[in-house]
């Protein structure tokens, strides 16, 4: 995947002020693929998962299933929240009984005007008409990170791909392209003064990532 243009002033930004985190790890998991982000397309607050980000969710939850949460911490996104909810139904299938909380510092960023336009192109330093400016996003995302990582552990966060850069840079910890591959859960955990990330699944072969 290339490097989208404003991702170095992205993660400088949210560098300056880093997290403390008081857990020692916690797992995060970007929502599955939507129509738009196939088509690399700027999409609305409510798009939906279409049909390869549903298998996508099922796929993460079915990795997730052993693993031990005291937390769902989600945006409140349609494509978030319903991924969230598989996570939740495949846990309570194994017999843990959690419902996601939401919280809106951790939705994806909104980009106003440019929403229905191609997105291929994304420079996240922009100043899109109707909508975040960067400093806006990292401060919002920021804010909605340090409530998830302050709840009863263990913690998964699910958002987005901009989320996620935010945390990256928050933590001080490098990003693949695989890492940001739509539905691939990962475990980030304290490493010495730092973080590592772990993905926990290879990524969908078939599906097309776009940050939005």
């Amino acid at each position: 995947m290339t490097r989208h243009r404003g991702v170095d002033r992205l993660l400088a930004l949210a560098a300056a002020q880093p997290l403390a985190v008081a857990c020692d790890s916690f797992h995060f998991l970007r929502h599955g693929q939507t129509a738009r982000n196939a088509q690399r397309i700027f999409q609305d607050l409510d798009e939906p998962l279409d049909a390869t980000g549903l298998a996508q969710a099922r796929r993460a939850a079915t990795t997730l299933q052993g693993e031990r949460f005291a937390t769902i911490a989600c945006s409140p996104l349609p494509r978030a929240r319903t991924t969230a909810d598989r996570v939740a139904a495949a846990l309570a299938a194994a017999g843990t009984a959690l419902f996601p909380v939401h919280h809106d510092g951790l939705r994806e960023r909104h980009f106003g005007a440019l929403i229905g336009r191609p997105s291929a192109q994304l420079d996240w330093d922009c100043a899109p008409a109707g909508g975040e400016t960067l400093p806006e996003f990292v401060a919002r995302a920021r804010s909605g990170l340090d409530w998830a990582l302050a709840q009863p552990g263990p913690v998964l966060v699910v958002a987005h791909g901009g989320t996620l850069y935010v945390l990256a840079g928050l933590l001080g910890v490098p990003l693949s392209s695989t890492l940001l591959a739509n539905a691939h859960p990962l475990r980030f955990e304290r490493a010495g003064a730092g973080w590592s990330v772990e993905a926990l699944q290879p990524p969908d072969p078939g599906a097309v990532n776009n940050l939005s």
